[in-house]
Formats: C-alpha cells, sequence, structure tokens
C-alpha cells in the first residue's frame, strides 16, 4: 500500500490562496496605463519661519510683482527676474484657480518680516511677497528677484499653493549652481530627481508678459500636486 500522505487537497488551497493574494497584482489595461503616466510629485518642504501667517505680516500690497520699476529702470535692489510656471496634478491636468505664494528674502538677505532681521536694512522697493491665482490653464506669474542667500540658508524661494479641487503644496525652489546647495540641510536631503524638480534654471527673457518688464532673467517650474 502506498503510504505516502494526499496532498491534493493542501496543494489546492494553497494554489487558491496564491491565486488571491497575487489578483492585486492584476490591474485594468487603463488604470495601469494611467499609473505609467503620472509623474512624482513636486517635494514638499518646510514653509519656514517667514512664512506671513497672518494679515498683519503682509505687505499692504501682495500682487505678483514684488520690485518697484520705473518705467524701465528697476528701483528694487538685486536681479530682477521673471518666474512663471504652472500647476499640475500627477496626471498632468492644470489646477486652475489656485492660490500661488512666493516669499524670500530681499538683496539685502533680509526678510520683510518681523522677525526677518534687521528693519532698517530691509529694502523699500521690495516686496518680499506676493501671491496670485493660476489661470485655466494652471498657469502663473510673478516678477521678483534672483534669490540670494543668508546666514544658515542657501538662495531660494519659497512657493506655497493651495486648491481647493487638487490639495496643497510648500516648497522651496534653488538654484542648481548656487555654491551653498550642498552645506544646506533642506537641499542636501532632495535627490537628484528632486533637485531637478525644483531647479531655477536661468535664462534669458523671451516673454512678452507684463511681469517679464525690466527683468535680467526668467525661469519657467512646474509645481505637481500629490
Amino acid at each position: 500500500m502506498d503510504s505516502r500522505p494526499n496532498n491534493r487537497s493542501t496543494l489546492a488551497r494553497r494554489h487558491a490562496l496564491a491565486t488571491l493574494a497575487a489578483a492585486p497584482l492584476v490591474m485594468p489595461l487603463a488604470r495601469a496605463d494611467s499609473l505609467a503616466h503620472e509623474v512624482a510629485p513636486t517635494p514638499a518642504q518646510t514653509l519656514g519661519p517667514f512664512y506671513p501667517r497672518t494679515a498683519s505680516e503682509r505687505p499692504a500690497h501682495a500682487g505678483a510683482d514684488l520690485v518697484v520699476v520705473d518705467g524701465s529702470r528697476v528701483i528694487t535692489k538685486g536681479v530682477p527676474l521673471y518666474l512663471t510656471g504652472r500647476v499640475v496634478t500627477r496626471a498632468g491636468q492644470a489646477v486652475a484657480e489656485a492660490l500661488v505664494e512666493i516669499w524670500q528674502c530681499d538683496a539685502n538677505a533680509i526678510y520683510h518680516h518681523p522677525d526677518g532681521g534687521d528693519e532698517a536694512r530691509r529694502d523699500p522697493a521690495f516686496q518680499g511677497y506676493g501671491q496670485t491665482r493660476s489661470d485655466a490653464a494652471g498657469t502663473f506669474h510673478f516678477r521678483t528677484i534672483k534669490p540670494v542667500p543668508y546666514p544658515g540658508r542657501t538662495a531660494h524661494i519659497h512657493v506655497r499653493i493651495q486648491s481647493e479641487s487638487a490639495g496643497s503644496l510648500a516648497t522651496q525652489l534653488y538654484l542648481p549652481a548656487e555654491p551653498g546647495n550642498e552645506r544646506d540641510v533642506l537641499y542636501r536631503h532632495l535627490n537628484p530627481a528632486q533637485r531637478a524638480q525644483v531647479a531655477l534654471d536661468l535664462e534669458p527673457p523671451v516673454s512678452d508678459h507684463p511681469l517679464a518688464r525690466a527683468t535680467r532673467y526668467m525661469t519657467k517650474v512646474e509645481l505637481v500636486l500629490a
């Protein structure tokens, strides 16, 4: 008599369990294709201590133009920069009517914030903070200055996005060739792909947008909400 145990029922149960375990890995082709075309969200970073959390900490005028210009002459200290970009979802869909805020220190390395440094050294012709809304294509525009470092941090521009339909994001934008990047604690935590996502690649202004007037450089960014 064959004394070997009959394992057929046990093997059948194991096969069924293995099939169930593998089931979540099989997704509809359309869903798999959608995921394949999604892009990574822009890396989130801290708002920092100089984000104006109350109306009293914001400038009286908080529009998209952070510099003072007299005709074609820039009064603001620093290098004028035209910053434009798009707010999109991971699937590449435009996010319209998102609130886009930026803030940074002035050319004297002073934030226009109660805790931002020596008020006597502030550049009075620089706004320090601005906000706008993305249009139907998800596009936004600012006129500001090329960021500069200040003690303890490399050069950067803070950005915050808030959208009722697509969520929110706070991040920081950097100059790729800035000498202080590798010493900056926040920049060092970004991997190469993330650094590319938040890079301010400067080029001569070629736009006819009003906020590109009297600027020396322009840069484009795409901010992807998770």
